[in-house]
């Protein structure tokens, strides 16, 4: 197999389910190593979360700086038996490698790093400085991670021109998507308390339920916006309501509903816990005690428009994929949200059918693929006018 397809197998055969290293930051290191970067391991740990292990490696002084972000963590497995192919076992079989990581995100790990070793022979690596960040822990706290890396390399000197995530970005075809920003994201507990009574006597009692379910109409039927020319509309999702009520006969003391917003660049956490507020205030209380609380921290939105080197990674998609990608602000959260409060980022990668599946798989070609769009971009980097 190639250097891509290689290193991605070493990977994925690393069990680093979320916090676990699995051994694949040391594989990652034998690799950049003898290429001259300079590894640094950067574990943290605190701030209500698991202490999470880190790499940070970089090549190269001065500008242009060029950093790319990737994970090595991935979500647990599910039920193993369902698996086709052991999901730490990378099995090859008719151009598919199988496993756990194979398109979330591993293979975009391996696609870059092994894009390097011409890009530093042939000489173009000495024109720039390129870094890598890979964070074990983007599949859940996010918290000991990327963003604190981020705030160590600040620390420490390292100013960015451009970042580039490896995530999963292609939609349905490879190189039909790149992402260029994401919306924001912040969930929220809105909890309402009333007084527990029996069923037959409502009253002596205040039932927090209606109040509940009249939150949660008020904030599902309520428009936020149309979207612009950036971003799509905002929309909220309930996501729960509960309260831990197993019987038919009781009123319950209290409940809460909980929710998710993902908003885009009209709004920011402080216009969006106002518009929460007044939608709570048209929902009679019938005497029952409501308190709103958001949970930190909340992810706002941005969006890479305009940067020289989003063309320059769309041109080089276009040149090895055959078509021209999409500017993308579509989907969820990823890291990139970190790297944007430090410079311009963008997201491209595989196509992500099977991430998070049960027998998640890559085509091995589209590795290589991949590996070739990295490999454009970056000499496209070291020789930008």
């Amino acid at each position: 197999m190639s250097d891509a397809l290689d290193l991605l197998s070493d990977l994925i055969k690393c069990r680093s389910v979320t916090p676990e290293n699995g051994g694949a930051l040391d594989v990652l290191e034998a690799f950049l190593n003898p290429l001259g970067f300079t590894c640094t391991r950067t574990p943290f740990e605190g701030d209500g979360s698991y202490p999470v292990d880190n790499l940070f490696a970089t090549r190269g002084s001065g500008t242009p700086h060029m950093l790319f972000a990737g994970h090595t963590d991935v979500v647990p497995v599910g039920d193993a038996d369902a698996w086709t192919h052991d999901p730490f076992s990378a099995d090859v079989v008719d151009g598919v490698m199988w496993g756990r990581g194979a398109v979330d995100m591993k293979s975009g790990v391996a696609a870059f790093c092994s894009a390097l070793p011409p890009f530093i022979k042939s000489g173009e690596a000495d024109k720039c400085t390129i870094s890598l960040l890979i964070t074990g822990d983007e599949e859940a706290d996010a918290v000991n991670g990327t963003v604190k890396v981020l705030k160590w390399a600040e620390e420490h000197g390292h100013v960015f021109d451009f970042g580039l995530v490896g995530e999963p970005s292609s939609a349905q075809t490879f190189g039909d998507t790149v992402k260029i920003g994401r919306r924001g994201s912040m969930s929220f507990t809105i909890s309402v308390t009333g007084e527990q009574g029996h069923v037959a006597y409502p009253d002596k009692a205040r039932n927090p339920m209606p109040v509940l379910a009249g939150i949660a109409h008020q904030l599902s039927s309520a428009k936020l916006d149309d979207g612009n020319e950036n971003f799509q509309p905002t929309n909220l999702e309930i996501t729960s309501i509960d309260v831990g009520n197993n019987a038919t006969n009781i009123i319950p003391a209290k409940g809460a509903v909980k929710g998710n917003v993902r908003f885009n660049d009209i709004w920011d956490a402080q216009k969006l816990e106002y518009w929460i507020s007044t939608q709570i205030l048209k929902v009679p209380a019938q005497g029952c005690d409501i308190e709103l609380n958001f949970k930190e921290p909340v992810s706002r939105s941005f969006v890479s428009h305009g940067s020289k080197h989003v063309d320059m990674l769309v041109d080089s998609v276009a040149t090895v994929s055959g078509q021209t990608p999409e500017r993308s602000t579509g989907g969820g959260t990823s890291d990139a949200r970190f790297i944007a409060d430090y410079c311009p980022v963008a997201e491209f990668g595989l196509v992500g059918k099977t991430m998070h599946q049960v027998d998640e798989r890559v085509p091995t070609q589209m590795v290589l693929e991949l590996e070739k769009v990295y490999a454009h971009f970056l000499n496209s980097f070291a020789n930008q006018g």
